[in-house]
């Protein structure tokens, strides 16, 4: 199941849209791939993200879960993009339907 979220991030001194999608894929293991040009911080953000949705006590499956940020050309840096990571990964794994096309999910 593909979910698709809008966050944002700074280039000099305005703000761009960063398109957040996050695929599903219902496994026996767990394994979570970022793309879409991330820094190390964004990188990890798959450990926090994971950590954090175990602890919250939501269901949650274990699967491989790909998320891309878009645009690919654009640097993305810092945690700020944890909680729509973990926003579109919970709804991903839940396997519903997420609107959040006239949202911008920023930490």
């Amino acid at each position: 199941m593909m979910t698709r979220l809008y966050s944002s991030t700074v280039l000099g001194v305005d703000g761009v849209e960063v398109e957040v999608e996050v695929d599903f894929r219902p496994m026996a293991e767990k394994r979570t791939f970022i793309v879409g040009l991330p820094d190390a911080a964004v990188k990890e953000s798959g450990q926090r993200v994971d950590t954090a949705i175990q602890n919250s006590g939501l269901p949650f499956q274990q699967g491989v879960f790909v998320v891309n940020l878009a645009p690919a050309d654009l640097r993305k840096q810092g945690p700020g993009f944890d909680l729509p990571i973990a926003l579109g990964m919970v709804a991903g794994a839940a396997e519903r339907d997420m609107d959040a096309s006239s949202w911008c999910i920023v930490h």
